[in-house]
């Protein structure tokens, strides 16, 4: 990926971190993900008050791709506002093995 496509990707998950519900633990993710043909569709992380229904942003954005009819992806980015990069947490990593 060229350096102005993965700014662009990242500039992308930073908008869609806008849109974050977290209203219980006050950590906003954002997520992109990029197919193909170049198409971006992005994810925030959206809490609930009975945690185990809370949904991380490279779900929301997984799920919303493979429900529009996407398959394929090249890229992925994923943003957090900390200091240290933060892995994806296991049910993550398994939608994104499994379906990326």
């Amino acid at each position: 990926m060229r350096g102005s496509d993965a700014r662009s990707l990242i500039a992308a998950a930073r908008r869609a971190r806008r849109h974050a519900r977290a209203a219980y633990s006050g950590f906003k993710v954002g997520a992109a993900l990029q197919t193909p043909d170049g198409t971006v569709i992005t994810g925030c992380n959206i809490e609930n008050a009975t945690y185990g229904l809370t949904i991380c942003a490279e779900r929301v954005a997984m799920f919303k791709a493979l429900s529009e009819g996407h398959r394929r992806f090249t890229h992925i980015a994923i943003v957090a506002d900390t200091a240290a990069p933060t892995p994806p947490c296991g049910p993550c990593r398994q939608i994104l093995w499994e379906f990326g």
